[in-house]
């Protein structure tokens, strides 16, 4: 199992970052179903403020390539991506057209 951790911010406005929560208490089912069907075998995402840090552990044959590739042609997948981009804006850091940053792992305490 491989552990990633992303980052992204939402729009800084109270009434946004409510509705953005609310999408995610009851996420469509189509997209839980596209995110298991990638490799992803646990997902997490957690705020503070406006800022966005999710967790996921992948199976080892998981890759974001061929995650966005099967996004790319799920037409549910799409308008929920599209949906969400009105709550969330790009780090000031992401590159052209990227949503969620890959953090860099620089610390690590295990028994």
């Amino acid at each position: 199992m491989i552990r990633y951790c992303l980052a992204l911010d939402l729009k800084d406005d109270p009434q946004l970052i409510a509705a953005y929560e609310e999408y995610h208490a009851s996420v469509w089912p189509e997209i839980i179903a596209s995110i298991k069907e990638a490799g992803i075998n646990a997902l997490e995402i957690y705020r503070i403020a406006n800022r966005l840090f999710m967790i996921i552990e992948a199976d080892d044959a998981f890759s974001f390539e061929k995650k966005a590739a099967m996004d790319a042609e799920n037409e549910i997948v799409m308008q929920w991506e599209k949906l969400m981009w009105k709550y969330q804006q790009a780090l000031p850091n992401a590159g052209p057209g990227e949503k969620w940053v890959l953090m860099k792992k620089i610390f690590t305490l295990s028994n």
